[in-house]
C-alpha cells in the first residue's frame, strides 16, 4: 500500500506550490446521457426502485467510466481527485434503499482513485497525485427543521451522522484516501458531527491524515444555509486543526471572491476554493468559459488568497487545465500567524485580541 501522507507532508506541499484540486464528476456523468439501465449495470439489475441519478453508485456499476473522468482530470493537471462519494453515507443512499452499500461504495470508490492516482505518478513522478476522501453534506440538517409549523422538528439527530461518517470515513481510509475532505457544508452542526467521526476513526487507528474542510455560501448574503456569516464558519470548525479550510460551489468565481478575501485573511489554515463555472442559466447548465475562469482564479492567486485551486459544478477538465496553466508559477498563500485571540461564534463571530 501506498505510504499515508502526514497531516505535515502536505503543509509542506502546500508551502511550496498551488495544488490544483479537480472539477466537477456530476457535470462529467451527465454528458454520457446514462439511462436506467446504466446506472444499474449488472448487478442491480433487479433493485427494487429506479436508481438513475445516484451517480455514486456508478463505482460498482460502471467502474470504467469513473475512472476514465478521474484520469482525464489528473491529465489535465489535478494533484488532487476527489472520490466520488459526494452522497455515499448511510443517510443519503437511503433514497435509494442502498443503506447497506455505503462502506462499499466508499471503499471502492477510494480504490478506483488511488489506482489511477498511482497510474499517473508513476508515469509522472516529480508530480505526486492524492486522493481526498469525500465526506458530502448528506440530504439532511441538523440544524434546520424541515418542518415550517414545527421549527423544533428534526430528521436526522447528531449521533446518527455521526455513526454514518464513521461507517464511511473508514471505508475510505481503507480504500487509500490520503486526505478527508469534508465538502460542500451548509450546515456546521452536521459538519461538526462529520468532524468528530473522522477525529474518532484517526484515534481508533492510531494515525491522522491530512483534513480539508470546505463550506458553501448559498447566496449573495454571504451566509451559509444555517446562516453563519464565512468568519463564523471557520471558527465554528478551526478547533478541528484541518489542514486546509475553503469554499465551493453554490457561486461562480466573481460573486466568491470577497468570502474568499475574508477567509484568506483570518484563516491560520492553508485556502482552498472550488467554486461553480458561474452560476445555472434558465437551462440549468453553467456558461463560464475556461479562460474568464481562470483568469478570476489567477487573480486571487496574485492576491495571496490561496493554497489549492479547482472547480465544482459545471467544471470540466477543460476548465482545470486552464486553472493549472493560470496558477502554476504563482507563488502559494502563507497562512496567517498563529494567534491568541479568543474566538467566538454564532451567526456571526466575535474575536478578542489578547
Amino acid at each position: 500500500m501506498t505510504a499515508r501522507l502526514t497531516p505535515n507532508q502536505f503543509r509542506q506541499l502546500l508551502a511550496e506550490r498551488i495544488l490544483i484540486l479537480d472539477g466537477a464528476m456530476g457535470t462529467m456523468i451527465q454528458q454520457h446521457c446514462l439511462d436506467e439501465a446504466a446506472f444499474r449495470g449488472e448487478e442491480f439489475a433487479n433493485w427494487p426502485c429506479d436508481v438513475r441519478g445516484n451517480n455514486d453508485l456508478l463505482v460498482l456499476s460502471q467502474p470504467e467510466l469513473i475512472t476514465d473522468i478521474h484520469r482525464q482530470y489528473l491529465l489535465a493537471g489535478a494533484d488532487i481527485i476527489e472520490t466520488n462519494t459526494f452522497n455515499s453515507t448511510s443517510i443519503a443512499m437511503a433514497d435509494y434503499q442502498m443503506e447497506r452499500l455505503a462502506a462499499r461504495i466508499n471503499h471502492e470508490a477510494a480504490a478506483l482513485a488511488r489506482k489511477v492516482c498511482d497510474e499517473i505518478t508513476a508515469q509522472q513522478p516529480d508530480k505526486p497525485r492524492f486522493v481526498a476522501g469525500v465526506l458530502g453534506p448528506t440530504n439532511r440538517t441538523a440544524s434546520i427543521s424541515p418542518k415550517v409549523n414545527d421549527p423544533g422538528f428534526r430528521n436526522i439527530s447528531f449521533d446518527q451522522l455521526v455513526d454514518a461518517y464513521t461507517e464511511a470515513t473508514h471505508a475510505l481510509i481503507a480504500g487509500g484516501a490520503d486526505i478527508i475532505m469534508l465538502e460542500t457544508i451548509f450546515d456546521t452542526l452536521n459538519a461538526k458531527a462529520a468532524a468528530f467521526a473522522v477525529l474518532k476513526v484517526f484515534d481508533e487507528l492510531g494515525y491522522k491524515l491530512p483534513v480539508m474542510i470546505s463550506g458553501t455560501i448559498t447566496d449573495a448574503s454571504g451566509r451559509t444555509l444555517s446562516g453563519q456569516t464565512t468568519e463564523a464558519f471557520y471558527h465554528s470548525l478551526a478547533h478541528v486543526e484541518p489542514v486546509c479550510f475553503g469554499l465551493n460551489c453554490a457561486l461562480g468565481p466573481d460573486l466568491l471572491r470577497p468570502y474568499v478575501e475574508t477567509l484568506a485573511n483570518i484563516a491560520e489554515a492553508y485556502v482552498s476554493v472550488h467554486p461553480n463555472a458561474g452560476l445555472p442559466n434558465e437551462f440549468g447548465e453553467y456558461d463560464l468559459g475556461t479562460v474568464e475562469m481562470a483568469r478570476e482564479i489567477a487573480d486571487w492567486a496574485e492576491q495571496g488568497f490561496v493554497n489549492i485551486v479547482g472547480g465544482c459544478c459545471g467544471t470540466t477538465p477543460e476548465h482545470i487545465k486552464a486553472l493549472y496553466t493560470a496558477v502554476k508559477h504563482l507563488a502559494p498563500r502563507q497562512p496567517k500567524a498563529v494567534s491568541h485571540s479568543f474566538n467566538l461564534a454564532g451567526l456571526e463571530a466575535f474575536s478578542v485580541e489578547w
